[in-house]
Parts: structure tokens; C-alpha cells; sequence
């Protein structure tokens, strides 16, 4: 017996196994595949591009004068200065130092895409699950009514039953049909919203059992997990440290500007070779940009707190949530134990034991149950997958 169990436990993580597996391999594909993502990943590509823009040198420049004189027009003068400007050397390293903040900034905002793109497809898979159980569920159902329909059709032919025990029955079947139906359109409304998460790359997901998800009792230790790697709150994070370095950038544009070039001029006949140095300073040109830099940042700190409080929140509301689901769900699970088999239902019906009013409600209720157990084991994996979002 102790080798049964122990090879039933087995062959059960095994299964868990292989279905995580099976999620996992479908969020790579979609990963790779995603239109968002690549469209997401342009746009990161082209804002790093654009940042690096900030910190190139200014073009340089190129004048040529070519004068003559009034009155003798063969007299002529002529210059070239070709010049090149540049900010303070040390401008240059704060901007560097700027750059990779907002590159990791932006390399956040990927990720956040990228979470939030999984965990959608994450959802889409576990509804996919969710409807093959119930499809399950409805086959029973739907073999069962027509066993009975065809039963009381004959015994209607025969005298032993009435025509309101057999339209009940067939209305019984009527209705199994149709959520069958629904359940199917849902099916596959959620394997095409599975296919398009791919790109319309074509996509196999063949799970019918929830990945085994632990509940994380220490609420404290989660919180703790869950705030240091919450992607939103790290791009934050770093958003505010680049609109801190902003403001020393912002700063630093005080100082002078610097110019250096090469001038020829031949107005005394003799060409005269030279170069040219010169400064410009920044009187109006940086009016009010480090107050503004002061702004943005005092602004990124309150998000910081602002989104931390949001995160602690979103937590704890999607804590409390799984666990009142859980607790459901083994409530539903201790009453199934408890109760009896529907084929037995069905021999005291067709036993005579049980009248047909009786036996529908009991199947209803049971039925029913089953179908709410389904739907709490999807919430729960639901509210598990988006307490563990950050790890996908």
C-alpha cells in the first residue's frame, strides 16, 4: 500500500511538472513572438537612441567671406574660420552618467511591458484549463441526460412513465446542449486569443490541469519579496534617481561654453594663419531649468511613495482574495468526500427509489458545485499567478 501511495504522489508531481512546464513553454514562445513586445522593443531601442543624442558635440561650423572694394573691385579680402563648440568637459560626464540612468529606466519599462504581456497569456492559459474541465464536466452530463432521455422515451412508448417526466428530461438535455455549446465557444475564443498573444504564430497547449501553487502563509515575508521585486516600483526608482541626475546636469549648464577653430585671413595682402578661441555664456538659455529639474524630481519621490503604498495595497487586497478562495475550495472539496456517487443517484431513479423531481435536484446541486469548484480553482490560480507576476 505504502508503494502505491508513494507511486501515485509521483506519477501526480510528475503531471504538476509537466503542466508548468507546458505554461512555461508557451509564455517563451509568446515572448518571442508578441507583436507588442516587438513593437515595445523599437520603441525602447528608440529611446536609448534618442538619450545618447543629448550628449553628442555640436556641429561644427564653416564660414568663408570673400569682400572687394569700393572703388578698385580687383582689391579683394577674403576669410575662413572653421570652428568647433563644446560644453565644459565636465557637462559631458554628467550627461554620461544621466544616459545610463534613463537606459536602465527604459530597460524597466520593457520588463513591465513584457509582465504584464505574460501574465495576460498566463490568465488566457489557466481559462483554457479551466474549460476543458468544465467540457468534462458537460460530457458527463450531457451521456448522462441522453441515457435518460432515450430511457424515458421508451418507457413513455411502454406506459411506464408520464409526459411530463420526459419533457423535463428533455429539457434537461436541451439545456446541457447548450452550455456544452458555450463552453466550446469559449474554448476556442480563448485559444484564438492565445494565437493572436503569439503573433498568429501557430501555438499547442494541451494542459488541463493547474500548475501547484503553494499559498505563501507569512504575508510579511511576501510583502517583503514582492515590494523589492516589483517591476513598476523599480522603474520608479529609477526614474527618480535620472530626474536627480537631471538636476546636477541642469546645474552644470551654467558654465561656459567653449569654442575652438582655425581663422585665415589675407586682408594685409599676406595670408595670416591663426586659430580662434572663444566662450560663450549661458545667461537666458538655462533660465528656470533647475527649477524644473527640482520639480520633476520632488514629483518622482511622491510617485515612489504614491506606487509603493499601491503596491502594499494591490497585494494585500489579492492576498486576502486567494486565501478566502482557498478556504472555499477545500470546504467544496471536504463535501464532495462526503458525498454520494451520481451513478447511485441514478440507479435509485431508474429504481423506482427516488422520484424524478428528487433526482434533479440532487444532480442539479451536485452538478452546480462541481462547476463552482472549477470556477474558485480558477480564481485562485488567478490571484496566485498575479501575487508572483514579478517572477515571470
Amino acid at each position: 500500500m505504502k508503494q502505491i501511495i508513494f507511486l501515485f504522489s509521483l506519477c501526480f508531481a510528475v503531471g504538476v511538472n509537466a503542466q508548468q512546464n507546458s505554461i512555461e513553454q508557451v509564455l517563451t514562445q509568446i515572448e518571442t513572438n508578441n507583436i507588442d513586445l516587438k513593437a515595445n522593443a523599437q520603441l525602447i531601442h528608440s529611446q536609448k537612441l534618442e538619450a545618447r543624442t543629448d550628449n553628442n558635440l555640436p556641429d561644427p561650423t564653416v564660414s568663408y567671406a570673400h569682400l572687394w572694394g569700393k572703388e578698385n573691385s580687383d582689391e579683394t579680402v577674403s576669410e575662413l574660420v572653421i570652428s568647433q563648440s563644446f560644453d565644459f568637459p565636465t557637462l559631458y560626464a554628467s550627461r554620461n552618467k544621466l544616459n545610463k540612468l534613463k537606459m536602465s529606466s527604459f530597460d524597466s519599462q520593457a520588463s513591465i511591458a513584457r509582465r504584464d504581456i505574460l501574465l495576460q497569456a498566463k490568465e488566457v492559459c489557466l481559462d483554457i484549463i479551466m474549460l476543458r474541465q468544465e467540457k468534462e464536466i458537460l460530457d458527463e452530463r450531457l451521456n448522462n441526460a441522453e441515457q435518460l432521455a432515450e430511457m424515458y422515451a421508451t418507457r413513455l412508448e411502454t406506459g411506464d412513465a408520464n409526459i411530463l417526466e420526459t419533457n423535463k428530461i428533455n429539457l434537461e438535455l436541451l439545456n446541457v446542449k447548450t452550455e456544452a455549446r458555450l463552453n466550446e465557444t469559449n474554448l476556442q475564443n480563448k485559444l484564438k486569443e492565445l494565437l493572436a498573444l503569439n503573433g498568429n504564430e501557430p501555438i499547442t497547449f494541451e494542459g488541463t490541469t493547474y500548475p501547484n501553487h503553494l499559498f505563501p502563509e507569512d504575508f510579511e515575508q511576501l510583502r517583503s519579496e514582492v515590494v523589492a521585486s516589483d517591476q513598476q516600483l523599480q522603474t520608479i526608482f529609477k526614474e527618480a534617481a535620472a530626474a536627480h541626475q537631471q538636476t546636477v546636469v541642469n546645474k552644470s549648464q551654467w558654465l561656459p561654453k567653449l569654442e575652438l577653430g582655425y581663422r585665415r585671413n589675407t586682408e594685409s595682402g599676406d595670408p595670416f594663419n591663426g586659430f580662434v578661441v572663444g566662450f560663450s555664456i549661458p545667461l537666458f538659455e538655462n533660465r528656470n531649468k533647475v527649477k524644473m529639474a527640482k520639480a520633476q524630481s520632488l514629483n518622482l519621490n511622491f510617485q515612489k511613495e504614491n506606487t509603493t503604498l499601491q503596491v502594499e495595497s494591490e497585494l494585500s487586497q489579492v492576498y486576502n482574495e486567494a486565501k478566502s478562495l482557498r478556504t472555499s475550495m477545500e470546504e467544496y472539496e471536504k463535501t464532495f468526500q462526503a458525498q454520494s456517487d451520481l451513478k447511485l443517484l441514478k440507479m435509485a431513479l431508474t429504481g423506482g427509489q427516488i422520484s424524478m423531481i428528487e433526482y434533479f435536484v440532487e444532480v442539479s446541486v451536485v452538478y452546480q458545485s462541481k462547476l463552482n469548484y472549477l470556477q474558485l480553482q480558477n480564481q485562485y490560480q488567478k490571484a496566485m499567478a498575479n501575487i508572483y507576476k514579478n517572477r515571470l
